[in-house]
């Protein structure tokens, strides 16, 4: 009978403990390392709440194809998008007239939007045209809130560490949409379960 108290106590205790703890970081496998020229900037990925965005993510990391990717459209308070790997690789086929309106060659996701996650500093959501199921490789992280996308674009993760690289990221022509002549890029990024 005590032991059955005691195992009682214990499981309410780690409770209690959990709760009042910030999140842990996600699991390696689910967390992504973007390399900018500051540092480096931790992702938690959201299988959670976007499957079919994240394993897509996942893909396109571990083939190197956002290596050496712009952030081609950067809005000072609101987001910095990356992720064409089409047009925006840096060291092979930039194209600064076309950049931002490619994808990738795997095919476009549909909408997973999230009716319980907003976004906030830190976010990272997929970029998409006016149809909702047309998100591919493009990404972007918040660096405010911005209450008008909840529910309106798939979220992908969480910004874990590093956000204040991210604030430093170049920004772009506020008149031209954020348009950055002269980008900063993703250096590298890893999922942190690979090895280096």
């Amino acid at each position: 009978m005590k032991l059955k108290k005691l195992a009682s106590f214990l499981v309410v205790l780690a409770g209690v403990l959990a709760a009042s703890l910030p999140a842990l970081a996600a699991d390696k496998e689910n967390t992504m390392i973007i390399t900018l020229k500051n540092g480096d900037v931790t992702v938690a990925l959201r299988p959670d709440l976007a499957p079919k965005h994240v394993a897509q993510i996942k893909k396109l990391v571990r083939e190197g194809a956002y290596d050496n990717v712009a952030f081609h459209r950067v809005i000072d308070g609101f987001m910095a998008q990356t992720g064409d790997v089409k047009f925006g690789n840096m060291k092979k086929g930039f194209n600064p007239e076309a950049v931002g309106t490619g994808g990738s060659d795997l095919p476009d996701l549909p909408a997973e939007f999230s009716q319980t996650e907003q976004f906030t500093r830190g976010v990272v959501g997929m970029a998409r045209s006016q149809d909702p199921n047309s998100a591919n490789s493009q990404f972007f992280i918040m660096f405010a809130p911005a209450p008008n996308l909840d529910g309106q674009y798939t979220i992908v993760g969480k910004v874990e560490s590093g956000m204040d690289l991210v604030d430093k990221i170049k920004k772009g022509d506020e008149a031209d949409n954020g348009t950055v002549t002269d980008p900063d890029r993703m250096i590298k990024v890893r999922i942190a379960a690979d090895s280096k």
